[in-house]
């Protein structure tokens, strides 16, 4: 979990530390079109997904973009993986549903560079709940499918705290957090994962 976690904070687990190869890929998929590594990234997703909730249903709901970044990329980074490991979990027999519920209230400014602190009120209630979809994920956290939320990497866990906040505002229970990797931090010299990183 990052440290300090921000209020709200979902359990978080991590595929790897945002470092080395990892960090070049992620970057590769994100900013560079490297579209074609969605497949191998989305797996590893799918794998922490298993690792923290290991039975039962589950709702995966993808974090949001920011609208000028998924412009400025020309894709939904997150979008993406989230769907491609909700088909990886589906075809391995899960009882699991992607549910793209969670937008921006507001405008929220690139996160990279940014305090811990500048983070936090960034993204203070920057999201809501809506959407085409939000009536039928509605009507599987009444059933009492619990969510786990999706995003690429972790560093002070601001965005995942508030996009909890906001499914929780409308019924959900958000239980787990998965991202691809987490910031490394410094803790007297020895790299420490900002999160629960699976390993095997």
């Amino acid at each position: 979990m990052p440290s300090p976690s921000p209020p709200g904070l979902p359990e978080c687990w991590s595929a790897a530390v945002y470092e080395g190869a990892v960090r070049r890929a992620i970057i590769a998929y994100k900013e560079r079109g490297r579209t074609a590594l969605a497949r191998p990234l989305a797996r590893a997703v799918a794998a922490t997904i298993a690792a923290a909730a290991p039975e039962g249903p589950v709702v995966v709901v993808p974090v949001p973009s920011a609208r000028s970044a998924r412009r400025s990329r020309g894709h939904d980074p997150v979008g993406r993986l989230a769907a491609l490991a909700v088909r990886e979990l589906a075809g391995a027999g899960r009882s699991v549903a992607l549910a793209a519920v969670v937008g921006q209230r507001r405008r929220v400014a690139d996160q990279a560079g940014l305090s811990h602190a500048e983070r936090a009120v960034n993204q203070s209630a920057a999201y809501r709940v809506g959407g085409r979809h939000a009536r039928e994920a509605a009507a599987l956290w009444a059933r009492s499918w619990p969510v786990v939320l999706v995003d690429d990497i972790v560093t002070s866990g601001a965005t995942l705290a508030e996009s909890a906040a906001a499914l929780r505002g409308a019924g959900a229970e958000v239980r787990h957090a998965v991202t691809l990797a987490a910031t490394p931090r410094r803790t007297g010299g020895r790299g420490v994962a900002d999160g629960r990183v699976v390993r095997g």
